[in-house]
């Protein structure tokens, strides 16, 4: 993976003037761009803040092997970045079907969008759902670039379905071999909630974080970043979020000079 905070050598002209053509945009952007919160829920709810979830077809690594998110069941282990190997505590599970929301649809990392070979295919999680990227958590729809990070449409797909993993305490597990975060809090919404109750009871309070999160909530502070971002080459006064953003732009659009594959292929993969 880059090295963030340290831009790569010929690289910084084009993140400049690929942040410029942002800054000239940026009355249109601040209009079109929204991280809203929001619950998981049914059709006319947005998959939002608090709502950590993977597409159906994701792989995630467990002690026994890779295997498909929808084939998980409580109690099987995975391993994690901070804790070892943790078992399962619930699987949320949430439907969506044609037509649904448009804040719905998730966001497909594609493959080698964070480094060599990470995630090791395309994956696909919901905006808010964040990935641990130099210590930190990043939301997914914080780092939409255009190029190997972007909004999914699913035209393909009648039902969207989603899962998320919560484990005895926040945590992150590689899902296609990326580190993603685990849930953070069981949300009251998920269709197989009853199940949870049955078997823990009452909902569990708030938890800590297993690392700080960073991410852009609203259309104006994603514009503040980008003119951050446009400075950098005379006044580096970029936040880490705006570094780690930059930084992926950048590893997408030498992606595609070089013909690397950062065209978004079929998901569920076959």
């Amino acid at each position: 993976m880059p090295e963030f905070g340290k831009p790569p050598t010929g690289h910084r002209k084009s993140r400049r003037d690929l942040v410029m053509a942002g800054v000239i945009g940026a009355s249109a952007l601040l209009a079109k761009l929204e991280l809203a919160s929001a619950n998981c829920g049914d059709n006319g709810k947005d998959v939002g803040e608090g709502c950590d979830c993977f597409l159906k077809g994701t792989t995630i690594r467990t002690a026994d092997g890779d295997r498909k998110v929808e084939d998980l069941a409580v109690g099987d282990l995975l391993p994690t970045v901070f804790g070892g190997i943790c078992p399962i505590r619930s699987i949320g599970y949430y439907p969506y079907k044609k037509p649904w929301v448009k804040d719905v649809l998730p966001v497909r990392v594609a493959r080698s969008a964070l480094g060599p070979d990470v995630p090791h295919a395309d994956l696909c999680v919901t905006k808010a759902h964040a990935l641990l990227i130099d210590a930190v958590l990043v939301t997914a729809g914080s780092l939409i670039n255009g190029t190997t990070i972007k909004h999914y449409d699913a035209r393909e797909l009648d039902e969207l379905e989603f899962f998320h993993i919560k484990l005895e305490r926040h945590n992150v597990i590689y899902a296609e071999g990326a580190p993603c975060e685990t849930l953070l809090d069981v949300d009251e919404n998920a269709v197989n909630l009853a199940g949870y109750l049955d078997q823990h009871g009452t909902l569990t309070g708030t938890v800590a974080r297993c690392a700080p999160l960073l991410s852009f909530y609203g259309g104006r502070s994603e514009i503040k970043s980008r003119f951050r971002s446009a400075l950098s080459p005379w006044i580096d006064r970029r936040h880490k979020l705006d570094i780690i953003r930059d930084e992926l732009e950048e590893r997408g659009i030498a992606l595609a000079a070089s013909g690397t594959r950062v065209v978004i292929g079929v998901y569920p993969p076959v």
